[in-house]
């Protein structure tokens, strides 16, 4: 799948819901939500939730849980992204760079 052009189709889909059009600083709080989303999600398949008022998943549903999660971190960040006008390859060669100048690779 082309980042760019996920990026465009999730900028199109929440400029629909009209979710789009809040802004980066609620969108941040977002991403924050879901990131502990996420961290549920790995603390689920890592070491359980020993919760008696939730019934324990198998492998497979907290797998997909997980990628779920991923998937709303990611479209967070891609909205953020996409209100600086960045995209993806931007932000990626960016970091490659960076990671191979600070580390001598």
């Amino acid at each position: 799948m082309d980042l760019e052009n996920y990026q465009e189709w999730v900028r199109l889909f929440y400029q629909k819901r009209g979710w789009y059009e809040l802004n980066p600083f609620i969108r941040v709080g977002f991403l924050s939500e879901e990131t502990g989303e996420v961290a549920r999600a790995i603390r689920a398949i890592e070491i359980g939730r020993d919760r008696p008022d939730e019934v324990e998943k198998i492998p497979a549903e907290k797998i997909a849980e997980l990628k779920e999660e991923l998937g709303d971190c990611l479209a967070n960040i891609f909205i953020l992204a996409d209100k600086y006008e960045l995209t993806m390859t931007d932000i990626l060669t960016s970091h490659q760079e960076k990671l191979i100048k600070r580390f001598d690779v």
